[in-house]
């Protein structure tokens, strides 16, 4: 029973391994294969020298040479798979033609760009037409992200059941958020189309996961996927920032003014393609950008750190309190949603069997910042309440602020831990991945229920 329970330890830790490896872009399935050989053998040696399985994995995964710099020998070797993999796919013949993903990818973002003019069919027009305005705050995300999960759904092959359930958020929101009597501009309505965006992420998070949404390696390559893709779709939108004004200035040369074409077409049809090809791209070269993410958190960390413990040291200098007005709630619930993405994204990233560092530190010292900053608002919001009553607006940012809190708090626990050398990293993994769904409940409560329970208003 024990040789078997070792057994089934060390191939999950191979199962991790190997899923590390392959989000190295220039490194193939058949090169997997070889090194995965490679490391079985090595353990096994290690383990016939009179090593435990732990050491001897430990120590096999160590004589690979470091992984970054086994991708860059791979890149250097091979260097065709970085660049042409993206649109080239090989034929029999050893030709090269445009890929059929490539061809899904960018017949789908047509769909959505075009989906985004259907409601001008029905007089829903985009330059500032009765209704419009409304309608396209809470439906924009219900025409484009369908389109991005029918991708996933189509590349995982999904079956039927799955389809089904893929399909359910977003019937659900549509009849949500266009069958319910809110008031025009009221704080229900404006609540729901804040988070019916957030909701239906989760629901294309199950078709990247090929409906296996509960496994945690799933959820937490969503996350990257997520932190990837955030990255290419503000690349596209600087390259459209740049295709814009060069479409105005050579226009304004031969004397028309294309600000009709840009506001009506390029831009509403561009930022909905680009959901979808930023989504293709990170797909298509997968974790090219990687080597990013750690240059990304380690720059903006210490950056959140030193603004954070600056209001905060302000606030006690001071003497200040948050003022809860409608616009900084707003402003406070989407800076903590900032630095939890960045913990996930950094988490992401990092080595689960490396040691603990400074960095890791750092980590702690945000979270820690972030919980305390959270606090605060919490506790002003709760004198908002007590004084003035609930609204929608306080009940939401309550909400989220205590949503919040628990994630930061247990995150902050779980840091510690693994600093002091009391736990490894994967609980901290974990708890974060297994928070997820608590994200995704609360975004419904808010487009399904709050119109319900403050009667639309």
């Amino acid at each position: 029973m024990a040789r078997e329970a070792d057994a089934r330890v060390l191939e999950e830790r191979i199962r991790e391994w190997r899923s590390y490896v392959q989000r190295r872009q220039a490194i193939d399935a058949t090169d997997v294969d070889e090194l995965e050989d490679h490391l079985r053998n090595e353990v096994a040696d290690l383990q016939k020298s009179g090593l435990d399985q732990e050491e001897a994995f430990l120590i096999g995964v160590k004589r690979l040479g470091e992984l970054d710099a086994l991708s860059r020998e791979f890149a250097r070797e091979h260097s065709e798979r970085l660049w042409k993999r993206l649109v080239v796919a090989g034929t029999e013949e050893g030709t090269a033609s445009f890929g059929r993903e490539a061809l899904v990818a960018l017949g789908l973002a047509v769909a959505a760009a075009l989906a985004v003019k259907v409601p001008e069919l029905f007089g829903m027009r985009l330059d500032g037409s009765t209704g419009a305005e409304s309608f396209y705050a809470r439906n924009v995300s219900l025409l484009v992200l369908p389109f991005l999960a029918g991708f996933f759904a189509w590349k995982r092959g999904l079956g039927s059941s799955d389809l089904i359930r893929l399909a359910a958020p977003f019937l659900a929101g549509a009849l949500a958020l266009n069958l319910y009597p809110f008031v025009r501009g009221g704080s229900t309505e404006i609540l729901a189309a804040v988070h019916l965006p957030m909701a239906l992420w989760f629901a294309v998070g199950f078709g990247y996961a090929g409906g296996a949404w509960r496994d945690h390696d799933q959820r937490m390559n969503f996350v990257r996927f997520s932190g990837e893709w955030f990255i290419y779709f503000v690349l596209i939108a600087l390259g459209g920032g740049v295709l814009m004004m060069f479409t105005m200035f050579i226009f304004s040369a031969i004397g028309l003014d294309a600000e009709w074409l840009l506001e009506s077409w390029i831009l509403p049809c561009g930022a909905a393609g680009a959901v979808i090809v930023a989504g293709w791209l990170v797909e298509a070269k997968q974790s090219v950008i990687e080597n990013m993410a750690p240059v990304l958190t380690m720059l903006f960390t210490p950056l959140f750190v030193v603004m954070l413990l600056a209001f905060l040291g302000t606030m006690v200098w001071t003497g200040s309190g948050i003022a809860v007005e409608r616009e900084v709630l707003i402003g406070f619930d989407l800076l903590l949603v900032l630095v939890v993405g960045l913990l996930l994204y950094s988490i992401s990233a990092r080595d689960p069997h490396a040691e603990p560092g400074l960095f890791d530190g750092l980590q702690l010292v945000l979270v820690i910042c972030a919980l305390l900053v959270d606090a605060m608002a919490l506790w002003a919001i709760l004198a908002r309440i007590s004084a003035f009553g609930f609204t929608p607006n306080r009940v939401a940012a309550l909400g989220e602020n205590l949503i919040l809190v628990v994630n930061l708090a247990w995150s902050a626990v779980l840091y510690t831990k693994f600093l002091r050398r009391r736990a490894g990293f994967a609980p901290l993994e974990r708890w974060q991945t297994a928070y997820l769904p608590v994200y995704a409940v609360w975004a419904w409560i808010v487009v399904l229920v709050f119109p319900l329970v403050f009667q639309f208003q």
